[in-house]
């Protein structure tokens, strides 16, 4: 039903409103429906002015790209592996964010599976490289 989300996605936006490390959450078709602040301020802007996106919105307005500032395919992004192979992920690349800035993350990615071992989505977990460098990371 249109409007009606998992249970899944409700538990984990929950989750991610309530940690301070950056995360992405997108439903079983991609579509990006949610990120926490702390991602709101290494993108410059806040989920609540971005909205939801589709896969493309979200790939064309954010990235990721290679560190020769190519776009990285879709298919071999993080999250799409674990929405499409049901499997965790994990990838460097770069960011930009809408003020103009550029960001190296780590990116690890994970399916939501339902009690029914149905697919409801996938979240995303990155953390910059300035910051962990600055924590001898």
């Amino acid at each position: 039903m249109e409007g009606q989300r998992s249970l899944e996605l409700i538990l984990a936006r929950n989750l991610l409103s309530s940690i301070s490390t950056p995360a992405f959450l997108v439903d079983a078709e991609g579509v990006l429906v949610f990120y926490n602040e702390s991602a709101g301020g290494l993108l410059g802007r806040r989920f609540e002015e971005a909205g939801k996106m589709s896969a493309e919105e979200w790939g064309a307005a954010f990235g990721p790209f290679d560190n020769h500032g190519q776009p990285i395919p879709f298919e071999r992004l993080p999250l799409t592996i674990a929405l499409r192979e049901g499997r965790p992920a994990h990838a460097s690349h770069c960011i930009h964010s809408q003020t103009g800035e550029q960001h190296d993350i780590e990116v690890s990615a994970l399916p939501l599976v339902s009690t029914d071992g149905g697919f409801r989505g996938a979240l995303a977990i990155f953390w910059p490289m300035a910051e962990a460098q600055e924590y001898g990371g």
